[in-house]
């Protein structure tokens, strides 16, 4: 006990990650989000299809935005800027007072099988009864009509991932998992264990200089975390059947670079600043932990409050989630993606120039 009690930052550790964790599961995290993004095409602009938006935005769970065409619903889907698409077409009015059972087509996003459920479920509220009661039509010159139980069919697409696999879903993230657990705990000893053994002297008083030494430090674990990234991806794809598109293999590259980089970064400052190689292997798990819940991983991102979220986009993994399932998936343009990997560049650096800023300072 006095020995943990002369780690007072690992005491501290011991204490505040259950308590943040407790809190995150309590306020946080949630599997369902409010004001899901919906791009419309609205070609028939009638009473009738505003009775449908109108329904669909008075319930609070979809937020609706127009966009031109059919192609722009996917577009928007695909880039990740909506999650579900609305097509109403020129003729539905028509169609209607005919009884002709016209279509309106609904698409939503699978990548996220359990928040293509729930979209599903919700999307119900464009065929209650107080929206398709006004849309029964009937001529009393006409003989023997038939009205048909439903005054319109809607139509459910999934896109991007049909059968909802839900490892689909989730064996991309695994991938930065495994290497985020790997990068950090290896990168994360590296320097500290020098402190404790008490041989970083030794090593910098030899003929080589400080570049060289944080060079050797980090080569061997870019290049373990850039195969392990490869490895893990093939396995994943022989076993359990992961999307490879021929497109994919240059952005999945530039992903590895940057990924692996931040990863490395990170766990090289985490060493700088750690006294124990057990403070850095707990603050190592304090940031997978916090990743996995806060990144989209597990829970949408859209579901978790206004004040967490911004949490969310100081994680790398956040980005390396958005990348992987964009570019694997939905095969996303790499325009789409440009900022995420800007970002996770930009980790890179800044943890780069802080890990050596620490070490010119623990040296002087």
């Amino acid at each position: 006990m006095l020995q943990l009690w002369s780690d007072k930052r690992l005491v501290a550790f011991l204490f505040f990650m259950p308590l943040l964790l407790l809190l995150l599961f309590g306020f946080a995290l949630k599997l369902e989000p409010e004001n899901v993004k919906m791009a419309y095409v609205d070609d028939d602009r009638s009473y009738f299809s505003n009775m449908i938006k109108t329904a669909l935005w008075s319930d609070g769970y979809f937020a609706l935005y127009a966009v031109k065409e059919k192609a722009d619903i996917v577009a928007e889907i695909r880039s990740g800027r909506a999650k579900a698409g609305l097509l109403i077409e020129k003729d539905f009015s028509k169609l209607l007072t005919d009884n002709a059972q016209p279509e309106v087509h609904f698409f939503v996003d699978g990548t996220m099988p359990s928040l293509a459920t729930a979209m599903k479920n919700n999307s119900a509220t464009m065929t209650d009864d107080s929206v398709t009661n006004g849309m029964y039509f009937l001529d009393e010159d006409s003989e023997n009509v038939i009205i048909a139980p439903e005054p319109f069919i809607k139509t459910t697409e999934v896109l991007f991932n049909p059968d909802e696999k839900e490892t689909w879903f989730f064996l991309p993230g695994v991938i930065g998992v495994l290497l985020m657990q790997g990068a950090l705990i290896l990168a994360g000893t590296a320097i500290v264990r020098e402190k404790e053994q008490f041989t970083l002297e030794q090593i910098i008083v030899s003929p080589i200089s400080k570049t060289q030494f944080i060079i050797g430090k980090i080569t061997p674990y870019l290049l373990i975390s850039f195969f392990e990234f490869y490895f893990i991806l093939t396995i994943g794809w022989l076993i359990f059947d992961i999307p490879l598109p021929a497109s994919a293999h240059g952005y999945l590259l530039m992903l590895a670079l940057v990924y692996v980089g931040a990863m490395i970064s990170m766990g090289l400052l985490i060493s700088m600043v750690s006294q124990t190689q057990e403070q850095a292997i707990f603050l190592a798990i304090f940031i997978i932990i916090l990743s996995i819940l806060l990144s989209g991983f597990i829970f949408p991102i859209e579901a978790m409050p206004s004040f967490i979220q911004p949490i969310s986009y100081l994680l790398p993994f956040t980005y390396f989630v958005e990348i992987i399932r964009g570019v694997l998936i939905k095969e996303t343009l790499f325009v789409d993606l440009a900022m995420d990997y800007v970002a996770l560049l930009g980790f890179t650096l800044f943890f780069t120039i802080l890990s050596i800023i620490r070490f010119r300072k623990y040296l002087g």
